[in-house]
């Protein structure tokens, strides 16, 4: 007989007992006879009751000779002595009522037991981020990276433009999860871990989606900042988790975004030590990241925008092999991304993507979809069948120089020094050689403190500049200021982003770049801390390690720089003063000159000796 049979005859007999049981119970429970108060006290009468057992609400007793039903026991309900004696009195036949408080009584035993657990699972959900009674406590180790797979991705390479160099080397990658065995027969293996290193914006996020969306494989995308919780150890708990649902799910890819909130050098800051829950979870990972074999089919992808302070045990050869920068698209890159934003909405016939992407430079992929939305949203906004090149042209506006503010008002003082700062920025610029031309001049306030702008686009994108055409730029930042003092013989506030601006380069110049003929060849400040920020971006405050006397030539020679290209933009304006006051008139009458405008007013200037102005 087996183990199974044995088990279902206990069963089987076990339910036998409990059917007789049941038998007994109904069978002993019919012997005893129920009779109505009334009723026994007629029997009591007639000394027919043998015995009788009193309790605080029956009466429980045998009588001398059974009933007519056969029975000797009975049971009845006690009434009230005043109260029997006049029913009797009248003959009325009467029993007791019992007041039936079970539901009650339970309801006293159960609430408080519930409302117990209630506020249990109420706070446990609080505390530890749901997951039902006691759940969220008992999953705090759990990792919380979110499981994608192709139907919900919805993202492939298609989706993906501008950054060509990029998708190249991710494309091997996808090669591997769909074949990883053809990659060992020659010895070789894939890289353990990809960093997507790039200026934000840039597309790092949607790559990494586009991966998994092609090689059709679950993707667990995670954020460096949800390893780290308030109880300590759970870091370490989740990245251990994490990897153990990819193992099991693999082939298939982890990305870990931000990962400089995770992956931070250890050691630096005061408060750094060898037990801080960020140094234990960074610990774990690099476990991780050495425990497992790239030929189980398994991609860690990661994006930073801040490479410079990972811990270096991170980017080692074994861990994270490969680096791809996802820059900033140059002018072909933004034609890519503007075409597959522009399937998106209906286009006039005058929009020529090429001539958007001359217009943004610098823009990275989120800019320009941002772009595009923001064209789309003005030109619904007045009622338009499709969206123009002008509302293009305003939406570069409004996402450069802020949104436009026409109920500031400015008193006519106001409005004329304005007028001529923003001239003297334009005047400059279309006199100087190599300059990158003006696209619009206008006196409209807008963003937070401008109160006029002049607008420059480059032809072409650039990624070096010599010291004539810094020396040029700076001359057009201090344009405005030089128009102000010719025109009114004094200066104002308004060319405080200007002054700082050409401080700016004209201290990179000495101190960066070795431009100056005092102090030479020479580096005495180090590269900015994020070598990813913007060229606008001030630089951080760092504490030089040159001496005094060497600090104060330093500032000699920017101040050197600054008051030459001062006096550069002077002489231009004094040579060209009968054009400015023109322009500057004309500026206040319309309030935005275009480019047309400009060209007419270049056929006016000069062209000979501009070289040695």
């Amino acid at each position: 007989m087996t183990k199974q049979t044995r088990f279902n005859i206990g069963y089987a007999v076990a339910a036998i007992v409990v059917v007789f049981l049941i038998q007994y119970a109904v069978a002993t429970a019919n012997r005893i006879a129920v009779i109505p108060y009334s009723e026994y006290q007629q029997l009591l009468q007639q000394g027919k009751v043998d015995s009788v057992g009193i309790s605080d609400r029956t009466l429980q007793g045998t009588l001398k000779e059974p009933l007519s039903s056969g029975q000797k026991r009975f049971v009845t309900t006690r009434v009230d002595p005043q109260v029997a004696q006049e029913l009797e009195k009248y003959h009325v036949r009467f029993t007791g009522q019992i007041e039936n408080t079970f539901f009650r009584d339970l309801l006293s035993w159960t609430m408080p037991m519930l409302l117990f657990f209630g506020v249990w699972w109420y706070i446990g959900r609080r505390t530890a981020g749901g997951g039902g009674l006691g759940g969220g406590l008992m999953a705090i180790g759990k990792s919380k990276a979110k499981i994608y797979v192709q139907a919900n991705t919805g993202v492939t390479f298609a989706d993906v433009a501008g950054v060509d160099e990029a998708k190249d080397e991710l494309h091997e990658v996808v090669d591997f999860l769909k074949n990883p065995t053809d990659y060992g027969r020659l010895g070789g293996r894939m890289p353990k871990g990809v960093l997507l290193v790039g200026p934000p914006g840039t597309g790092k996020t949607l790559l990494a989606k586009a991966v998994a969306g092609e090689a059709k494989v679950p993707f667990f995308s995670i954020s460096g900042s949800e390893f780290v919780e308030m109880f300590v150890g759970v870091g370490a708990a989740r990245v251990r988790d994490l990897f153990q649902q990819a193992h099991q799910k693999a082939p298939a890819i982890i990305f870990i975004d931000e990962l400089d909130a995770l992956g931070r050098a250890r050691g630096i800051g005061p408060f750094a030590g060898g037990h801080d829950e960020k140094e234990q979870t960074l610990n774990q990972l690099l476990v991780e990241l050495d425990g497992f074999d790239s030929r189980t089919g398994l991609v860690i992808l990661a994006a930073t925008n801040r490479p410079e302070i990972l811990d270096p045990a991170l980017l080692r050869a074994g861990r994270f092999d490969r680096q791809v920068l996802v820059d900033r698209p140059d002018k072909k890159g933004r034609i890519a991304i503007l075409d597959v934003h522009m399937k998106k909405v209906r286009l006039a016939p005058d929009v020529d993507p090429e001539a958007v992407a001359a217009l943004t430079p610098g823009f990275t992929g989120a800019d320009l979809a941002n772009l595009v939305n923001e064209a789309a949203l003005l030109a619904t906004r007045r009622k338009a069948a499709a969206v123009s090149m002008h509302d293009f042209n305003n939406a570069v506006l409004r996402m450069v120089a802020g949104l436009e503010k026409r109920n500031r008002l400015l008193n006519p003082k106001e409005r004329e020094i304005v007028a001529n700062h923003e001239m003297g920025h334009a005047l400059v610029a279309l006199s100087l050689p190599g300059v990158d031309p003006v696209h619009k001049v206008s006196i409209i306030p807008r963003g937070v403190g401008a109160l006029g702008y002049t607008i420059q686009r480059p032809i072409e994108d650039r990624f070096l500049m010599t010291k004539e055409e810094l020396e040029n730029k700076m001359t057009v930042l201090l344009g405005g200021r030089a128009a102000e003092l010719i025109v009114f013989n004094h200066l104002s506030t308004g060319a405080a982003d200007d002054l700082r601006r050409v401080t700016d380069i004209a201290r990179s110049m000495v101190s960066r770049y070795g431009m100056s003929e005092k102090l030479g060849s020479v580096a005495y400040d180090r590269d900015p801390g994020n070598f990813l920020a913007g060229a606008d971006r001030p630089y951080p405050m760092r504490e030089r390690d040159y001496a005094d006397e060497t600090a104060a030539v330093v500032d000699h020679e920017v101040r050197a720089i600054v008051d030459r290209a001062f006096q550069r933009a002077q002489t231009i304006l004094s040579a060209r003063r009968t054009i400015l006051d023109r322009a500057a008139k004309e500026l206040l009458e319309k309030e935005t000159l275009e480019q047309s405008d400009l060209q007419r007013l270049i056929r006016e200037i000069p062209q000979e000796g501009l070289r040695a102005v």
